[in-house]
């Protein structure tokens, strides 16, 4: 079993930027998708982005535009910069490995980290 652990998150103000960093370690066997979710008290879990291993992105509506979604593959980390941020974007931000076993995929999730947007 790989571990993921996302560090990064803070308390920012409104219209600033923060940067989420998420590394898996070990490499037993090749990743494939990583991607961030989020999630609020009260909320359900959110969609922020993905990123395949090609490098093929897909955003959550409500962050198109503002986040960017990369990965190094050769640290397998990936990486959230986050701009013009908002109090909507306050939440516990949880990335998510999935390990290619060949014949089965593996999903992992951190700990999370704390985003708090506010003045």
């Amino acid at each position: 079993q790989i571990h993921v652990v996302e560090s990064g998150g803070g308390l920012v103000q409104p219209g600033g930027s923060l940067r989420l960093s998420c590394a898996a370690f070990p490499r037993l066997f090749p990743i494939g998708a990583m991607g961030w979710y989020r999630q609020a008290p009260g909320n359900q879990r959110e969609l922020v982005a993905t990123i395949t291993s090609g490098g093929t992105t897909n955003y959550g509506d409500s962050v198109k535009g503002r986040f960017t979604i990369s990965r190094d593959n050769a640290k397998n980390t990936v990486y959230l910069r986050m701009n013009s941020l908002k109090p909507e974007d306050t939440a516990v931000y949880h990335c998510d490995v999935e390990e290619d076993h060949g014949s089965a995929l593996y999903n992992y999730q951190g700990q999370g980290t704390q985003v708090t947007v506010s003045s």
